[in-house]
């Protein structure tokens, strides 16, 4: 079958019911005690109903979903895309270890590495975003190397599977944000990667009323990943799960959608003198077009561009604020067209942003793409008069 039918039709109960109900719930009972002591030995290396905090039918449900759409061979689900992250590298890694890091990392990720890998006496080092330099940082002790592809907030791109058999070979694993590519677009555990990580809060959900970290693990990462999991009681609600997992079944047509708008906006930046680049790898122009189309081969509704060093950052902040159809928020992946103002100086540590222009990104919603470039053709006039 087509993804679209696969994924509609994962994670569906045999009760009847189209969507799984919520399961709330906190204490499961047995009938005896050697029911009680057989789950729990079971429960290490199984799916069972046993506790709350170790699941219930609703997040059953949607990992059934999220195996279906990353691949892999379990996943456990956390509050937020970044507690995903934080748990995820504190299962894999000890004091006196090594992890190297992507320098296209999402900024809260690299406080993170700052002031929590490094107090733990856990060494972090960044390396460029297309894993040029990667290979000649490598030390005896990197246990870790740290992917998110396409970058954030510039989308470079590099060839995971070259990082994943350089890593291994290295006796390293390799975990991947996975959250631009959210297992639809772009998929690290068939490139090589032992763990994918996705802040369902944005595609996967898609209606920006959800918080959710999902990671998804390979058999080899699997036992680790769960050890940390539970040893750091991370858990979700079945309502969130619920709304996820009703999420899931329009995602593969959401993103169709952002697609074709992204894209048309993309075109119509492409004739405005105010921006010298334009960052989405679905453009032959994007230096990582070549590794986007052998992995990804469709976009999202994510898109970045530099204005010219010429135009001030005050200026630019007032065309943001001119927008009327996009909303200034921190976050994407809704059905709603978001921007937000970039700082590329603290967001990157190995290339110098010093002496380039503004980056503003957009998030391009569900809206008509004609209305939304309108919307941008009267914010762009204070740039024009100016």
């Amino acid at each position: 079958m087509k993804r679209d039918t696969r994924l509609i039709r994962s994670g569906r109960p045999r009760s009847g019911w189209i969507n799984v109900p919520p399961t709330r719930g906190s204490t499961y009972v047995f009938e005896s005690v050697a029911a009680w002591r057989e789950t729990r030995v079971k429960r290490e290396t199984q799916r069972l109903n046993s506790y709350g905090a170790r699941g219930n039918d609703s997040t059953h449900a949607l990992e059934d979903s999220i195996i279906e759409l990353e691949g892999g061979c379990r996943a456990c689900f956390f509050p937020t895309g970044q507690a995903a992250i934080a748990v995820t590298l504190l299962g894999l890694l000890s004091p006196g270890d090594h992890i190297l890091v992507t320098d296209a990392v999402y900024e809260p990720v690299r406080k993170f590495c700052s002031e929590q890998l490094q107090r733990l006496n856990i060494a972090v080092t960044y390396y460029q975003g297309d894993g040029s330099d990667l290979e000649q940082k490598i030390q005896e002790n990197t246990k870790v190397v740290y992917v998110e592809c396409p970058g954030s907030l510039v989308y470079e791109m590099l060839d995971l599977r070259y990082v994943a058999n350089l890593a291994h070979a290295r006796g390293c694993l390799v975990v991947a944000d996975n959250t631009w590519g959210s297992g639809w677009l772009y998929r690290p555990l068939e490139l090589g990667a032992d763990i994918s990580i996705i802040a369902a809060t944005k595609y996967l959900s898609g209606h920006s009323d959800v918080m959710m970290g999902v990671s998804v693990a390979n058999t080899r990462a699997w036992p680790m990943l769960q050890k940390a999991t539970t040893e750091f009681g991370q858990t979700v609600s079945a309502d969130d799960a619920y709304l996820v997992s009703r999420g899931l079944r329009s995602l593969g047509a959401r993103l169709r959608i952002h697609q074709k708008n992204v894209l048309d906006v993309a075109k119509w930046f492409e004739t405005r003198p105010e921006i010298i680049t334009i960052f989405c790898p679905a453009l032959p122009s994007d230096q990582g077009h070549h590794h986007w189309l052998r992995d990804c081969g469709a976009t999202n509704g994510l898109i970045s561009v530099e204005f010219r060093k010429t135009i001030s950052p005050e200026l630019v902040d007032a065309m943001i604020d001119a927008l009327a159809l996009f909303a200034l928020g921190a976050s994407w992946g809704g059905f709603e067209s978001l921007v937000i103002p970039t700082n590329m100086q603290l967001a990157r540590s190995l290339t110098d942003w010093s002496n380039r222009g503004s980056v503003v990104r957009f998030h391009i919603g569900m809206e008509d793409s004609a209305d939304l470039i309108a919307d941008l053709e009267q914010a762009f006039q204070r740039l024009s008069v100016a």
